[in-house]
């Protein structure tokens, strides 16, 4: 677009100057008196100023279309940028929060977890005790038995000695 632009500048200012340059190369050759000759290089002077103003108003009136449209097209391409910072902010808000939600369930779950798995563990940690307390207990007796047949050996074997 901003090619275009120059090319067209480059066009209306290549007019201008070929067409002052033609009509002041024709007046000079013209078989015309000097006087004739002024007359026309005044017309045509006339002639070139009126189409540079006309030139010049176009100009003006294509400049001011032209910032126009870019006005235009900024306030929408802002637009564009303000509501799509805001639904990125609102997807990201909402994700923050869906993560937050899925952190604490998880946390929750495993707390539940690590509960449950305590209380096994110190009910399985009560029975083994109880069954090591059961057989420290027969395991006592047992002794207990046997060194009181070993102890009533001892008795018959020194009675038995004695006599």
């Amino acid at each position: 677009m901003a090619e275009n632009n120059i090319n067209t500048k480059d066009f209306i200012i290549g007019s201008l100057v070929g067409a002052i340059i033609g009509g002041s190369t024709a007046l000079l050759f013209a078989p015309k008196s000097g006087r004739e000759l002024r007359s026309d290089i005044n017309q045509g002077a006339t002639q070139v100023k009126d189409r540079a103003s006309g030139f010049k108003d176009a100009a003006q009136e294509k400049g001011m279309e032209l910032k126009d449209k870019a006005f235009a097209t900024s306030a929408d391409l802002t637009k564009k940028a303000v509501d799509t910072t805001s639904q990125l902010t609102k997807n990201v808000a909402q994700k923050s929060q869906e993560l937050r939600e899925n952190v604490a369930q998880k946390s929750q779950e495993l707390k539940e977890n690590a509960s449950q798995k305590a209380n096994e563990v110190k009910k399985d940690a009560a029975e083994k005790a109880e069954e090591v307390k059961a057989d420290a207990e027969q395991k006592a007796e047992e002794v207990k038995a046997d060194a009181s047949s070993k102890n009533e050996e001892v008795k018959k074997t020194a009675k038995a000695a004695t006599k």
